[in-house]
């Protein structure tokens, strides 16, 4: 049982690293994305198409505005999510780790039993071989 703990362990921690690792590769995603658009102006077209048309630029606080709330929003949301996430794997695992003692109680109940019937059938087979006649004895009884 200690092995399917420490297994269970590790299997977080392998997750729980595999999360730290995707937030490290999106931050230099956002690092390179950053530095490309200062270098290479990659956003030149958005000046472009504001200088040609200037009415579509009082529109722009508000495509920023709503694109950082969503962006913020989708964070809170999946760190919410996470954390639900983490709570029913915490209570799976108590779950799983409580029907693998009823299974093994179970199984040490059966074999108690098992071995106690046993007993009383050596038991009798043993009373049967020093007492023969007194078996037989029942039986013509009977009839």
């Amino acid at each position: 049982m200690h092995n399917r703990q420490k297994s269970r362990r590790e299997a977080i921690k392998s997750i729980s690293n595999r999360a730290s690792k995707d937030l490290v590769i999106i931050a230099i995603l956002l690092i390179l994305v950053l530095v490309l658009s200062y270098f290479f102006n990659l956003f030149v077209f958005l000046i472009e198409l504001f200088q040609r048309h200037p009415k579509a630029i009082t529109y722009i606080d508000e495509i920023l505005t709503g694109l950082l709330t969503l962006s913020i929003s989708f964070g809170v949301f999946s760190w919410r999510r996470w954390g639900e996430l983490k709570k029913e794997t915490a209570e799976r695992i108590k779950l799983q780790e409580e029907l693998i003692r009823i299974a093994n109680t179970k199984a040490e109940t059966e074999r108690i039993i098992s071995k106690q019937l046993h007993c009383e059938i050596e038991q009798r087979k043993q009373d049967e071989q020093r007492h023969p006649s007194h078996h037989t004895g029942k039986s013509s009884d009977r009839s």
